[in-house]
């Protein structure tokens, strides 16, 4: 099964289980946790599935393409259950099964490892998931989200798009996975894609970035968040929390934050993200408060004509 194969056969497991597959969010996002259809959606208590693949950007994490596992750019496969259903292990299995690993055949362990994601106000109760010895998944069930308590509770399951394609695939370097195999036969490495775009990456994360640059656009996307949430746009204000995010860990990735500095960054973000998530909550309570348009509509028998009174002759 290539790479793409993957991707596929998870997106229509998904989408039988009743999940909306949205697509990627567009900005640079450390982990798919950050898409507001998932940091957003889940301060939400309408019910919702949804279905994604995030490309995930951690600057510290490249190794100049050098390194058979670590990259500093890769793919997660997101979904959230909200509720979470009860039969979560089971559809879960199922996925696997989906793509071609059937579980009672293999070493499957869950290893607590609660998670907490500091620059968004949240944490969640979860396991880990060894694949015969590898990490594959990670399971959460959202406890809060930008510091407001989640109800239902949803659960995440997150997938290592790479470290399961090497594991199907059995290679021991994620630039052999086999990406995809065109009609001629040709194959196209993980390698072919994204190798040279790791060493460039890492060049740039490491040694060429502007910091200087960097801190007046982390200053610039602080003011235009809060800004934008004055305005009440709280989506677009969400953007540039993203925005300050990556550009604090490219500052981090340079060396440029001190031990000091970095608890005063995180916080600011932090801050960012908890005022994106308040106003959030805020819309939901007022769109709550309003009259469903079934509730406010007068029905057609309220509004229909009436007979003029009578005259005493004949209506012309």
């Amino acid at each position: 099964m290539t790479f793409q194969d993957i991707i596929l056969a998870l997106s229509r497991y998904w989408a039988d289980q009743g999940c909306v597959v949205v697509q990627p969010y567009d900005s640079e996002v450390g982990a798919g946790t950050f898409h507001p259809q998932t940091t957003l959606r889940t301060l939400d208590p309408t019910p919702w599935r949804t279905a994604y693949v995030q490309p995930s950007r951690r600057p510290t994490d490249g190794r100049y393409g050098e390194n058979p596992n670590r990259l500093q750019h890769y793919y997660q496969y997101q979904v959230i259950l909200m509720p979470s259903p009860d039969d979560v292990l089971d559809l879960y299995f199922d996925s696997l099964r989906a793509i071609g690993i059937e579980p009672a055949d293999h070493d499957v362990r869950l290893v607590e490892d609660d998670w907490e994601s500091p620059t968004l106000g949240a944490w969640g109760l979860g396991w880990e998931v060894w694949l015969n010895g590898m990490e594959v998944t990670q399971f959460t069930y959202f406890q809060q989200v930008g510091g407001f308590e989640t109800n239902p509770v949803p659960a995440e399951i997150t997938y290592g798009l790479e470290r399961l394609a090497m594991y199907i695939q059995g290679v021991n370097s994620v630039y052999d996975i086999i990406w995809s195999v065109g009609p001629d036969g040709y194959t196209y490495t993980y390698g072919d894609v994204f190798l040279e775009n790791e060493r460039q990456y890492s060049k740039h994360n490491f040694e060429l970035a502007d910091t200087a640059m960097l801190y007046r656009l982390f200053d610039s996307y602080e003011a235009e968040c809060t800004r934008l949430l004055e305005g009440g746009v709280v989506l677009p204000a969400y953007d540039y929390v993203l925005k300050c995010s990556h550009a604090f860990n490219l500052l981090d990735a340079r060396g440029a934050i001190a031990v000091t500095e970095r608890v005063s960054f995180i916080g600011r973000v932090r801050t960012l993200a908890k005022s994106c998530c308040e106003a959030y909550v805020a819309g939901l309570r007022e769109r709550d408060a309003t009259p469903s348009a079934s509730e406010s509509t007068p029905s057609a028998a309220d509004v229909a004509p009436q007979p003029a009174p009578s005259q005493g002759g004949d209506v012309l």
